[in-house]
């Protein structure tokens, strides 16, 4: 899937949490209607098999619950996507990312093959449909979401290029496939955040750590023969750079996939470097971008919403601009597209109770346009205006509003503008104000010794009657100004 990935260590964010964050991307003129959902216990399979590879997989036999935003109809299998379960880890799942020739050669994609008259049918390995299965319910870390992704890849290999996020409540760890089997991982340093967009992001790596005390650093046991018998260092001074060694630096990737990178890194850090102009340090086409950076404030949950909403505003490539080269607005894949199916931030607090420490933040649809809302993800219970998405255009559903104020503001970007921006900022406001509270009524009943699960479920509850309630507002809005600018408008009225 094309999506962009925002991870954001507990000493940069604003609050102590650890937070990570995907946009779910369609493939171009694709969209994948989503819904949020908790899988009990009882409800997760304990035989898997894949849709798209026909790979099968027993699973343990004591899953622990946890939330999903899988594909709302059936016949492509689960695409989980993104979840918390309950023994707050969160994981997400996956970034597309990109191997280059050699590793491909060195070590093929396991791809699946169907039976023909002379062989038997040959199951292809794990990817993006699998992966929130068949590790999240299971793990109690995030560095335990790394070994056990590694040791099923190693087992049936992968058919496809694979960038994952774990966190729990004290750190994140990124992992990338490399080819078939092949794996590293590198724990996000807590002041920093990094960004990747369907590329490979690493670009360094201690392998002695790795293979070692893996303290900040994992990997397959095999990495350096793997590296050394198939010449993939390319550095000069024998600085492992996995980007260089494993990935790929292509033109597709100057339009696609950098200036995302490049418009992130920029925002967050807009002094620490010249991003414009022919003299800048890093441009929207540079390879070196860092994969990591201290950014030069605390990053918001609505600071994470807005630059994976980016449109490259403030940039000569936005396509709403009306100032400007116009041969250069859209030059670029924005990060904020219209085939988006959802966004989560999966957000860790570590100053409230265990049991609302967990928070996803979610949306549907074009970022653009949609706001971000946060529910408790220690639950039996969604609420319907969240979890029920059918294949019919329905306006009692969440994902199905977002298409639709998408696609309306779209057509007249500028009047709808300013309906979008205080309808977010609303819902934004009124969401942090019910979790404060609810925050607060949760730790007074656990100071009695009383159970709180019902102000959790009530909280999840109100939080989707205020965005119903400010969705259809900000709905009828947009339809009245894109109504006013249809072509077949006409001043003159009949009094």
């Amino acid at each position: 899937m094309s999506c962009t990935t925002l991870l954001i260590g507990k000493k940069a964010s604003y609050d102590g949490s650890t937070m990570i964050a995907r946009n779910d991307d369609a493939s171009a003129g694709r969209f994948t209607p989503k819904k949020l959902t908790v899988v009990l216990p009882g409800d997760q399979p304990r035989h898997y098999v894949s849709v798209i590879s026909r790979v099968e997989i027993d699973l343990p036999d004591n899953p622990m619950r946890y939330s999903a935003v899988p594909n709302a109809l059936e016949g492509e299998g689960i695409w989980a996507g993104a979840g918390i379960n309950a023994a707050n880890v969160a994981m997400t799942a996956t970034e597309t990312i990109a191997s280059n020739e050699r590793v491909l050669g060195a070590d093929p994609l396991v791809v699946y093959h169907p039976a023909t008259e002379e062989t038997p049918m040959q199951p292809g390995g794990i990817g993006e449909e699998d992966l929130v299965t068949i590790v999240l319910p299971y793990i109690h870390s995030a560095r335990e979401g790394v070994l056990r992704t590694a040791s099923l890849l190693e087992k049936y290999g992968t058919y496809e290029m694979n960038g994952i996020a774990f966190a729990d409540v004290n750190e994140i760890w990124w992992m990338e496939t490399l080819g078939g089997h092949h794996w590293i991982a590198k724990r996000v340093p807590d002041d920093r955040y990094i960004v990747n967009p369907n590329e490979s992001g690493i670009d360094s790596f201690d392998l002695e750590d790795a293979l070692g005390e893996g303290v900040n650093h994992l990997c397959s046991a095999d990495l350096k023969e793997f590296i050394t018998d198939n010449h993939l260092d390319l550095s000069m001074d024998g600085s492992l750079n996995p980007r260089e060694a494993f990935g790929t630096q292509s033109d597709a990737d100057h339009v696609y996939n950098t200036p995302r990178a490049w418009f992130i890194l920029r925002h967050f850090n807009p002094r620490s470097a010249k991003w414009d102009g022919p003299d800048a340090d890093f441009g929207p086409c540079d390879n070196n971008l860092p994969w990591s950076m201290v950014p030069e404030r605390k990053i918001t949950v609505e600071d994470a919403k807005y630059v994976l909403s980016s449109h490259f505003q403030g940039t000569p490539y936005d396509p709403y601009s009306e100032c400007g080269d116009p041969s250069m607005r859209g030059a670029y894949r924005s990060i904020g597209v219209n085939r988006t199916d959802f966004l989560a931030l999966l957000q860790l607090r570590p100053y409230v109770p265990q049991s609302v420490q967990a928070v996803e933040w979610l949306t549907f649809g074009s970022n653009v346009f949609n706001t971000f809302v946060p529910f408790y993800t220690n639950t039996e219970k969604v609420p319907a205006y969240l979890s029920t998405t059918e294949e019919e255009v329905d306006t009692g559903s969440f994902y199905w509003n977002c298409r639709l104020i998408a696609a309306l503001a779209d057509a007249q970007f500028k009047p709808c503008k300013i309906h979008i921006e205080r309808y977010q900022i609303r819902t934004m406001a009124e969401a942090h104000q019910i979790l404060n509270q609810a925050d607060r009524l949760v730790g007074e009943l656990l100071e009695v010794g009383a159970n709180p699960q019902s102000v959790i479920d009530s909280a999840n509850e109100a939080l989707a009657e205020m965005l119903q309630k400010q969705t259809s507002d900000v709905l009828g809005k947009v339809l009245h100004e894109t109504s006013n600018k249809m072509k077949n408008a006409y001043a003159r009225s009949d009094a």
